[in-house]
């Protein structure tokens, strides 16, 4: 079970807001929640905060994109009812509109909120920051697995 700290975020007490400077200065930014090295997550279509394909965290994360999740037509609708079109192209930010089978680094809170919701996409485990942890378990993830 996921469940929301003293900050109304899920998991553990720890805040994303606690890196300073970018994806190089946080502890855990290339370590993935298996403890290994973080691995990409997509490069067509570009993807992370800091557009380099992975899911890297940093203090101007303040969405903090940790999870490498496979899109889904039924999460790309949900994420669109929740005020987040990522389907819809927008050429003017370089953004190309995702579709289902794309893997994209989603904010962990709102994959949290499409797993309680029951719509979660896929996680691949081994592109997903470790930073993913303080917003969901790793049993949670690992329900949600595929193969790299």
């Amino acid at each position: 079970m996921i469940r929301a700290n003293h900050n109304g975020r899920a998991g553990g007490d720890a805040g994303a807001g606690e890196f300073a400077g970018g994806p190089e200065a946080a502890g855990d930014a290339n370590v993935n929640v298996l403890g290994g090295d973080l691995q990409p997550c997509s490069m067509e279509p570009l993807t992370g905060f800091y557009r380099n394909g992975k899911c890297q965290c940093g203090a101007e994360d303040v969405g903090v994109h940790a999870v490498c999740a496979v899109m889904t037509a039924e999460f790309l609708t949900f994420s669109k009812h929740r005020g987040n079109d990522l389907s819809t192209p927008r050429p003017e930010w370089g953004f190309p509109g995702l579709q289902a089978g794309d893997r994209w680094c989603l904010c962990a809170g709102r994959w949290v909120e499409a797993e309680r919701a029951g719509v979660a996409p896929k996680v691949v485990l081994e592109a997903t920051s470790q930073t993913a942890l303080e917003y969901a378990p790793l049993e949670v993830l690992r329900d949600h697995a595929v193969e790299a």
